[in-house]
C-alpha cells in the first residue's frame, strides 16, 4: 500500500500505468462528473466514481482485488480505510473474483487504518487487504474515486 496527497510530488517514479491513473486524478473536476465508470485506457485503466456514506467498521467487509490494482482518491469527505497484508489467513465470506476481481473477507487480521481527507490517494495492491468507506469521528457523505489498473500494465 502507498498513500499520499495528490498535491504533492511523487519523490520516485511509478509505473507509467499508475502515473496515468493519478494524472487524471489530479486534472479532472470531480464535481462536474456524474457517478459511474470513466474509461481513461479502455479496460486496462478506467475509474468508478462513487458517492458513499461512511459506515462503522463492523459494516463494512475487507476486501481484496487479485486482476486489478485500486487507486483509492477522495474528493470530499472523510474516512478511514483499513488495511493489512493479505498473508492467506482471513476467513473468506464471498468470492466474486471472476465476475468481479473481488474477495470479501469476514474480517482481517492485523488492520491498520489510514485518515483520508480530499486530495489523499491510497493505491492497493493485489496483496493488500482494505476495508473503504469508515467513519472517521463522524459519519460522512463521500465522492471516492476508484481507478482500476489492470495488474499486467505495470509489468
Amino acid at each position: 500500500m502507498i498513500s499520499g496527497h495528490i498535491s504533492n510530488p511523487n519523490p520516485c517514479t511509478f509505473p507509467a500505468a499508475i502515473e496515468k491513473a493519478l494524472n487524471f486524478l489530479r486534472t479532472t473536476d470531480f464535481r462536474a462528473l456524474e457517478t459511474g465508470v470513466v474509461e481513461i485506457e479502455g479496460r486496462d485503466i478506467y475509474a468508478q466514481i462513487l458517492d458513499l456514506t461512511t459506515k462503522e467498521k463492523t459494516e463494512n467487509q475487507p476486501e481484496v482485488h487479485r486482476r486489478y490494482i485500486d487507486i483509492q482518491f477522495l474528493a470530499w469527505g472523510n474516512e478511514i480505510i483499513g488495511y493489512a497484508a493479505d498473508r492467506g489467513n482471513n476467513l473468506i465470506s464471498q468470492s466474486l473474483l471472476e465476475e468481479r476481481d473481488i474477495i470479501f473477507y469476514h474480517d482481517m487480521e492485523n488492520e491498520s487504518e489510514i485518515i483520508m481527507t480530499p486530495g489523499t490517494y491510497a493505491i492497493f495492491f493485489p496483496q493488500d487487504v482494505h476495508r473503504p468507506a469508515c467513519i472517521h469521528h463522524t459519519v460522512s457523505n463521500i465522492r471516492k474515486i476508484v481507478v482500476k489498473v489492470k495488474v499486467d500494465k505495470i509489468g
